[in-house]
């Protein structure tokens, strides 16, 4: 009996691994990080790229599917969220993004997030295989508040699929978020008094802000002297990686002054930083391309910050950034319109950005961003496979994605809005 349980156990192992197994043939490849091949085949074995180009030899029993016609792209990568973590804004008790108090470094996004999320559903039917996603937003964060959100937690990279989320985690860690402090005049307040208060609220967030980061240094240092009365603080534990350049901190700041401000801090602690959702640079752009700090943009399909914008600012923001040589990615900043990341990188081409730069931005730049551009983020040999295979160009929205992988695993491409179209196409 334990000799037919063994064979059994092997059987199965073997039939898993074949299925594991496949082929996508006479496809036309676009690697991202080299020129597109056309007619060739991509081989995946056990959930890894093992094969590409227009000699692979596939094994006998692996999966094939005809790529005649088709095109095989990575999987696109949306560097910012909120996925898993929120379902419906409206009722409170499906959001999870945020916990009360100030300094908040030890929360880690990866432990809340849902795997069941309708959301996961709906974006991967358009390409994306992998996102960050954050706690909080500066949303809802009054300027002088004393509860002002500022650092909200530690930032997920995730895959969007699998049963738990530890299934889920490209790199559960991924960047700390800060929510930079910025002047903002109250409403109702004119003058001179009115930007003197907002300037004293702000100055005081900065002095709070750097008394924090010395109180996490005086920690490290506690702690590298291992003192009898030691004891470990969650709180000063977290930000350790950030003190030793591990770990990024992903800078929300929109305006040119919040910027210029949030550069001069990041100098001043000598922390690595990601500037995240910028909607003017100013003079600034010599400066972030000198220090090498990458930028994450939000959505091109928006109106201008102040009336007093150019009508396409944010239209041509992402062609601004390439030609100073800033490395950047795209981002969604919420769940509504995460399907639509492809769409952002293809208004961008029509204002200034090189199409093969603007596929990038949603793939390999964004997977160098956040540490992870030897596992997602080309086609290459050795890397996760996370394919998607389409009729056409991704940035277009004619295109339609016929087939998605995840780690080697071709994941379900229906969601509630293909169930609702299918039930009311058909209706007697």
């Amino acid at each position: 009996m334990k000799l037919l349980a063994l064979f059994i156990a092997v059987v199965a192992v073997a039939g898993a691994a074949e299925n594991d197994t496949f082929l996508i043939r006479n496809a036309d490849v676009y690697p991202v990080t080299s020129p597109v091949i056309h007619g060739a085949s991509v081989l995946v074995e056990n959930g890894r790229i093992t094969g590409v180009g227009t000699k692979v030899v596939a094994p006998k029993t692996a999966r094939v599917i005809e790529g005649k016609g088709l095109r095989v792209y990575p999987g696109l990568i949306d560097s910012s969220t909120q996925l898993g973590l929120s379902e419906i804004s409206g009722i409170r008790e499906t959001v999870d993004i945020a916990e009360l108090g100030v300094y908040m470094p030890q929360l880690r996004t990866i432990v809340a997030v849902n795997p069941e999320s309708e959301h996961f559903l709906v974006v991967r039917a358009n390409g994306i295989t992998t996102a960050m996603t954050f706690p909080s937003s500066d949303n809802g964060n009054r300027i002088g508040s004393p509860d002002r959100q500022v650092i909200s937690g530690q930032a997920a990279l995730i895959h969007l699929d699998g049963w738990t989320w530890e299934d889920m985690e490209v790199k559960p860690s991924a960047a700390m978020h800060l929510i930079f402090p910025f002047i903002l005049r109250a409403r109702g307040v004119n003058g001179n008094e009115g930007f003197a208060q907002a300037k004293r609220n702000y100055d005081r967030e900065i002095e709070q802000l750097s008394g924090f980061f010395d109180q996490c240094r005086q920690y490290q240092k506690a702690k590298a002297a291992a003192r009898p009365d030691f004891q470990t603080n969650l709180r000063y534990e977290a930000m350790l990686p950030v003190l030793e350049g591990k770990l990024p901190v992903a800078v929300s700041a929109g305006r040119e002054r919040a910027i210029h401000d949030a550069l001069e801090f990041a100098e001043k602690q000598k922390i690595r930083i990601v500037l995240m959702e910028p909607r003017e640079l100013g003079k600034l752009a010599p400066e972030i391309k000198a220090k090498n700090i990458p930028v994450v943009l939000g959505p091109t399909l928006e109106v201008p910050l102040t009336e007093d914008d150019p009508y396409d600012s944010a239209f041509t923001l992402p062609a601004e950034l390439y030609k100073a040589g800033i490395k950047f990615a795209f981002g969604t900043f919420g769940n509504e319109f995460v399907r639509d990341l492809p769409y952002s990188a293809a208004v961008a081409v029509n204002f200034g950005l090189p199409y093969d730069e603007a596929l990038k931005a949603i793939t390999i730049n964004a997977a160098e961003i956040w540490g992870v551009a030897n596992e997602v983020g080309s086609i290459e040999m050795g890397k996760s496979a996370d394919l998607m295979v389409t009729t056409g160009d991704p940035l277009e929205t004619p295109t339609q994605v016929k087939h998605l992988f995840i780690k080697g695993k071709e994941v379900d491409l229906t969601n509630k809005q293909t169930r609702l179209y299918e039930k009311y196409l058909n209706r007697p």
